[in-house]
């Protein structure tokens, strides 16, 4: 069985800090129906030439149901108010003030189901100087300190290309959300979530933090590929065929002596291990840009393929860069079924990138992202049975999706 089979959720959530979480709980068995509005949807389906839902959504919605109902009319803010009846979370990501301009706080839902779990996903929190303030996932890091600790010393701030701020306050909101449902299931009353992407950022911060001394009394500086050891870093490696040298590249990180001794084994350079500059972790350090110069006339002589191979065939912690083209075609990834080929009613076959969590007793399949509206019809005669002719009714008055194929 499903882990959170019976778990129904209520997903007004946009783009991906909202999305990521909802997906996550999908993924875990949970029932979510994605609330949309009619026209548009969410703003992640992106408006296309083609009239395709970009890549970006379907990436962040799978195993979820799409009702469109416009919550602007009176009628579908009272949809949606008899729906939270049949549900046990509602979960929202959209700018500060508009649940409240809508009416949908959460007193409102807690009015029609009084257990419920209310999440609210903001940019800088519900108060605080900032709150008001709008945000999406680099806004999040760069006020978090990420960029400030990206790149090199001689550089600019960078802005990394990981989306924690969205995705990273996404998984902290599910694992709030799974605690709060522990909790209900304890004492049958629900309650409400607040995260701020910002906050919630920090916590991907705190080995960075750490490094600082006095306890936040000076700034971590910038340090390119290092990671606070002699030899890690990046190394250039022999290019590919066909490869134009930018990913070319393996990371080695090195924490100890023993390691140090591994590395030099695999390269089949003994010698360096009783170089005097390279013996000591203290002459390492001091020595790091020849010992660095070392390891690159290694690297160089091999592909990344060749050189992750050899290393870590050794137990020499590294990694070939990978590219995106190499994450869908990692044989790595296909020998565990972590890339997904689903079939998508506009696109046709898809590959996907699976779900990390593997639980030996829940088993749920990654289904595609749905169409706009497409399970409007299913969803609202299963939880409310309306009639046939009532659906009729508000597809005509425009409060639901006219367009209801798929259903």
């Amino acid at each position: 069985m499903p882990a959170l089979d019976g778990l129904r959720i209520l997903d007004m959530t946009q783009y991906e800090a909202g999305t990521s979480c909802t997906q996550a709980l999908a993924w875990l068995g949970a029932d979510v129906v994605k609330i949309e509005q009619p026209g548009q949807g969410d703003p992640g389906r992106g408006v296309r030439e083609d009239g395709l839902d970009s890549p970006y959504f379907i990436a962040w919605n799978s195993n979820k149901r799409s009702v469109a109902i416009d919550l602007s009319s009176e009628r579908g803010r009272e949809l949606l108010l008899e729906m939270a009846s049949h549900y046990d979370v509602f979960v929202e990501n959209y700018g500060p003030g508009v649940m409240e301009r809508l009416g949908l706080t959460y007193d409102v839902l807690k009015s029609v189901q009084p257990s419920i779990i209310y999440a609210r996903i903001k940019g800088f929190g519900l108060s605080g100087p900032y709150a008001e303030f709008k945000c999406f996932d680099p806004i999040a890091q760069n006020a978090a300190g990420a960029f400030s600790t990206t790149g090199f010393a001689d550089g600019p701030p960078t802005m990394p290309k990981a989306a924690v701020g969205d995705s990273g306050t996404g998984m902290q909101m599910a694992f709030a959300i799974a605690a709060a449902y522990i909790q209900r299931l304890r004492t049958g009353e629900g309650q409400e979530i607040e995260i701020s992407m910002q906050e919630a950022m920090t916590y991907y911060m705190r080995t960075y933090v750490s490094q600082t001394e006095g306890w936040g009394d000076s700034v971590v500086p910038r340090n390119g590929n290092g990671f606070g050891f002699s030899a890690s870093d990046l190394y250039p490696c022999k290019p590919l065929p066909d490869s134009d040298g930018s990913n070319d590249y393996v990371y080695i990180i090195l924490t100890t002596s023993r390691m140090w001794d591994t590395l030099c084994s695999a390269m089949d350079r003994p010698e360096l291990t009783v170089d005097p500059r390279f013996v000591e972790d203290a002459g390492r350090v001091e020595h790091q840009e020849a010992l660095k110069d070392e390891i690159r006339n290694w690297t160089r002589q091999h592909t990344k393929w060749e050189a992750q191979e050899i290393l870590a065939g050794a137990g020499v912690p590294c990694s070939a860069t990978h590219d995106t083209y190499d994450l869908f075609h990692n044989p790595h990834f296909e020998s565990r079924g972590f890339i997904q080929h689903l079939d998508h009613p506009e696109w046709g076959e898809i590959r996907q990138l699976g779900w990390a969590p593997r639980l030996s007793g829940s088993t749920v399949a990654m289904t595609a992202a749905p169409l706009l509206g497409q399970h409007t019809a299913q969803v609202l005669c299963d939880d409310l049975e309306i009639e046939a002719e009532e659906l009729t009714r508000l597809q005509a008055d425009g409060v639901v999706a006219a367009h209801l194929s798929g259903d």
